[in-house]
């Protein structure tokens, strides 16, 4: 099951929490457009399996405001898109808002083992 890990940017050593009510709101629409991104031939996912986790970062560092790690296993498909899958959920994020003006996307493709049965 894929994971994404958010990370967002404090601004001046206090909560922002302009940015993180942004992201808990637009949090089930990215899931379903994660997992529409990532479905491939092989696998077609469904937003309940896409784990999102929002991570308050304080300090610099990052290269954007907000920055996703997403991995997943390497379909394949998603190995010749992956450029592109990145760009996709880039501008799904940018369009959602002034919040997501600075928004960078890694997607980590790996072998991959889980614990649900």
């Amino acid at each position: 099951m894929p994971t994404v890990n958010i990370f967002y940017k404090n601004l001046d050593n206090q909560k922002d929490l302009g940015r993180q009510l942004s992201l808990d709101s637009v949090r089930d629409e990215l899931k379903s457009f994660i997992a529409k991104e990532l479905t491939c031939k092989d696998r077609e996912l469904k937003p309940e399996e896409i784990s999102i986790r929002l991570i308050d970062v304080d300090g610099d560092g990052m290269l954007g405001a907000v920055e996703l790690e997403v991995t997943a296993y390497a379909y394949k498909e998603r190995v010749e898109k992956q450029d592109q899958i990145c760009l996709n959920i880039t501008k799904f994020l940018k369009d959602k808002g002034p919040s997501f003006s600075e928004t960078k996307v890694w997607l980590i493709l790996t072998e991959l083992g889980h614990s649900l049965e």
